[in-house]
């Protein structure tokens, strides 16, 4: 679907071929990444072009509690398996927007999150008028006070970076994760995502996820600030309907 704007990362302005390449690599590079951790399935790179991306078919299947569970074990594992910094060593994509993988090293998630995936796509978001300017200054007033409203320090986590239940494919009672804008980040970005738009037996994901890594302290308070991004990318690209969304989350995230 097409954008409204993309971040400027003082690179060329890229034409909508090289856009469309560059998506597919990093959705290779992302699946190839999240496979070498050897925890969530995900589908192997068959090929990739400048303007194809093959995988290997995913036989259907159904959620049930049981793969529910094994899968919040196993995305605990893939988070553990970790990353050398926040970013990744590729251009990254979400959906048709370009997302600025630039590498931080740990622990500087915070500033990196409100730099890399905040404002970039507020930017966006208020210049195509999907947002006004009062919106602008609650995202703001977020990223002023991200320090305090990130929580304890955690480093890199391998994470999947787009974990929308639409994301995770059910298949011989395993979750599947396909379409992924994969880097180095924080590990309760995935679970926001998951429970943003819905994942089926989500407290059995959570579960499963903290039996196996436990969370720390105050995770679910700070679920807002990790859907802030995704709500964000959304308003770019479909307007001022998720509008009260982003507004929602940032005065969440504000009060903790």
């Amino acid at each position: 679907m097409p954008a409204q704007g993309e971040p400027d990362n003082g690179e060329p302005d890229a034409t909508p071929s090289d856009a469309v390449a560059a998506a597919f690599a990093a959705e290779a590079n992302g699946l190839r990444w999240l496979a070498e951790a050897g925890a969530v399935p995900v589908p192997e790179v068959l090929a990739v072009s400048q303007t194809a991306l093959v995988i290997a078919m995913i036989p259907p299947g159904h959620a049930t509690p049981e793969a529910a569970f094994g899968f919040g074990t196993e995305l605990a594992r893939l988070h553990a398996a970790g990353a050398d910094d926040f970013g990744a060593p590729w251009p990254g994509f979400i959906a048709s927007l370009p997302l600025d993988n630039t590498p931080a090293p740990s622990p500087g998630w915070p500033e990196w999150y409100a730099s890399r995936r905040l404002l970039p796509y507020l930017r966006i978001a208020v210049d195509s008028g999907a947002l006004r300017p009062e919106d602008a200054r609650l995202v703001e007033a977020v990223t002023s006070r991200i320090d305090s409203l990130a929580g304890p320090a955690e480093p890199p986590s391998r994470i999947h970076g787009d974990c929308w239940a639409g994301n995770v494919l059910w298949s011989g009672g395993r979750g599947w994760l396909i379409d992924p804008a994969a880097h180095g980040g924080h590990r309760e970005t995935d679970l926001a995502m998951l429970a943003l738009f819905g994942a089926p037996d989500l407290d059995r994901i959570l579960a499963g996820y903290n039996d196996t890594v436990p969370l720390a302290a105050g995770w679910r308070s700070r679920v807002p600030l990790h859907q802030l991004h995704p709500l964000l990318v959304h308003a770019c690209l479909f307007g001022a309907s998720y509008r009260e969304g982003v507004r929602s989350a940032a005065q969440a995230a504000l009060s903790g």
